[in-house]
């Protein structure tokens, strides 16, 4: 009986004080939204996408035991939304979707023009969502505004309680790097959990300690730095000019403009290779193992666009964390 609890443990997870349960490991479904951008040309995208590639992908990680789903309204500017919705299908009930707001798109020209942090806004952008989603409630509802005000999210807080009580969500996050502001959303009693950035070349003790100590689930964007630990990314590796990774952001380190991945990166990504690639594991499910060994908390979400990528992503459930030992020497490789 001991050994069937622990594997229970491994292959699941509980959204922080909601007791809400999701599979360990999470679909992210920023890449199946497609292509869109900035007024001035920014990709925001990961490239062009087969949507029905994308339904076959999230119906076989369904099938491979994958029940946490993670969009965003601006993802493919409410297209994520609307492809999840069709693949679900009749099994919508079968899953735990979480959805984010805070930015301002214009769908039909599949651009981003902005950002809202009103309270007001957050009801619209939550009605929008639960149509594309062919859906009466949200799951887990989170800020997509990672620098907004922590005045300005107390306010949102409290609206998201309301929409709790309207049974229009039935838990909410916020989506930040920064443990202060996480930490305002936390005050409130249906705050389950916070997402933020987590791999093996970038840890986040503090969110992690906070996570702890308040009782939350620690939601992990770039588990695989954004194709980094994949090992499918070399400094030669052209990448399409839809892709966000062509022409990087501020916040989006490892990559180059026009240059593909950073070499200083890719060195430090191979020198961790014999660790990750432990136990017949896969570079990329090496990535997930470390970060479900990083804290028992942790729910990583690598993105997807096809069958094959969510076979290999899920394949990782049944290999579970690395040991303590590994997570060390991990540590020892990257000076930490």
């Amino acid at each position: 009986m001991e050994s069937i609890e622990n594997e229970r443990r491994t292959q699941h997870r509980t959204l922080g004080r909601s007791g809400i349960e999701v599979s360990a490991l999470g679909f992210g479904c920023w890449a199946i939204g497609g292509e869109w951008q900035t007024p001035d040309g920014q990709p925001l995208g990961w490239g062009k996408v087969d949507d029905d590639e994308s339904v076959r992908a999230v119906r076989r990680a369904l099938d491979l035991g994958v029940t946490f789903f993670d969009t965003a309204d601006a993802y493919g500017t409410g297209h994520s939304e609307r492809v999840l919705a069709r693949a679900l299908g009749k099994r919508r009930d079968d899953v735990v979707i979480a959805t984010k707001w805070g930015n301002v798109f214009d769908e039909e020209r599949r651009l981003a023009t902005g950002s809202d942090d009103s309270p007001a806004y957050a009801r619209r952008a939550l009605t929008a969502s639960l149509r594309r989603l062919d859906t009466d409630r949200v799951d887990l509802y989170q800020l997509h505004i990672s620098d907004a005000e922590p005045d300005r999210a107390a306010e949102l807080r409290d609206t998201c309680e309301e929409f709790v009580r309207e049974g229009l969500i039935r838990a909410y996050a916020w989506s930040t790097d920064d443990p202060a502001r996480a930490a305002v959303f936390a005050e409130g009693p249906h705050c389950a959990a916070v997402q933020h950035r987590l791999n093996v070349l970038q840890d986040a003790p503090e969110l992690l300690a906070l996570c702890e100590e308040l009782d939350l689930a620690s939601i992990n964007r770039s588990p695989l730095a954004m194709g980094l630990l994949t090992g499918k990314h070399h400094g030669d590796r052209a990448l399409d000019t839809g892709d966000i990774r062509s022409a990087p952001p501020a916040w989006l380190p490892g990559f180059s403009d026009g240059g593909g991945a950073d070499p200083d990166w890719i060195a430090r990504v191979d020198a961790l290779r014999d660790i990750l690639t432990s136990d017949g594991r896969t570079l990329a499910q090496g990535a997930l193992a470390w970060v479900w060994a990083r804290s028992p908390r942790t729910i990583p979400i690598p993105g997807f666009r096809s069958v094959a990528q969510a076979e290999e992503n899920a394949g990782a459930i049944a290999k579970g964390p690395l040991t303590e030992g590994q997570l060390a020497e991990a540590d020892r490789v990257l000076g930490r």
